[in-house]
């Protein structure tokens, strides 16, 4: 059934048309996007089906970012145009809300960068370790990636990681990486990385401003997390 089959009023198009698109539902935008259905169901329906196949900790529309071409086939009723076009639509709205420049933006707390790399790191599906290299006013001279698709931060060379800063002669940086479950919680090998990092750019006069984690929506500044121990054990 095509969507101009449907009730006026339950077209997608004629309502966005009448009330806004913030009155569509998510599958009623996707909807749009999928233009057509099957025999047995209408576009909003299969958009529907497409977004309750969602067993992860991500929200439905961040799901389907996650989803490759080939995985988004198997969904009966999206060929391979209508895969493309779903992907090349979530790029789009990953690209609306990235930051195209970044550089002497100031970083005055840890979730000022995690904003600005919230959208890029979010849905990977490997893990990605970044480096932001700062000015002495604290303002982003670049960021660099430093590994991808690592299972082990720890193994991770450190010169690896301070490279970038040691060859711009930059006094700060702050390392990020991203949790592809999307639990940003500090393992243990997060832990001692970031301890035995921090020890070793003080021995270069380089300071480690922090080491944050981005998960789904959400980040962990580890620094901020030492700090909160160290608070307990004075109020001890």
């Amino acid at each position: 059934m095509k969507i101009k089959e449907l009730p006026e009023l339950e077209r997608p198009y004629e309502k966005l048309e009448l009330y806004g698109e913030k009155a569509l539902s998510d599958a009623e935008l996707l909807a749009i996007i999928i233009k057509t259905g099957t025999k047995e169901e209408t576009a909003v329906q299969l958009a529907q089906k497409l977004l309750s196949l969602n067993n992860t900790t991500y929200e439905n529309l961040n799901y389907l970012n996650t989803l490759t071409i080939q995985e988004l086939m198997t969904q009966k009723g999206i060929g391979k145009v209508k895969a493309i076009q779903l992907k090349a639509i979530g790029e789009i709205a990953k690209r609306m809300f990235k930051t195209s420049n970044y550089k002497k933006i100031k970083i005055n707390e840890p979730k000022d960068l995690a904003k600005i790399l919230m959208s890029d790191l979010k849905l990977k599906k490997e893990e990605i370790v970044k480096v932001a290299v700062l000015s002495s006013k604290d303002e982003i001279l670049k960021i660099v990636d430093v590994a991808k698709g690592t299972t082990n931060l720890v193994r991770i060379p450190i010169k690896d990681v301070l490279y970038e800063p040691i060859r711009m002669k930059a006094p700060k940086f702050i390392l990020i990486h991203n949790h592809p479950s999307g639990d940003c919680t500090p393992s243990e090998d997060d832990i001692l990385f970031t301890t035995l990092l921090e020890k070793s750019a003080k021995c270069l006069d380089i300071k480690m401003v922090d080491h944050i984690i981005i998960g789904n929506m959400q980040y962990t500044s580890i620094f901020t997390e030492f700090a909160k121990e160290e608070q307990k054990k004075n109020a001890k």
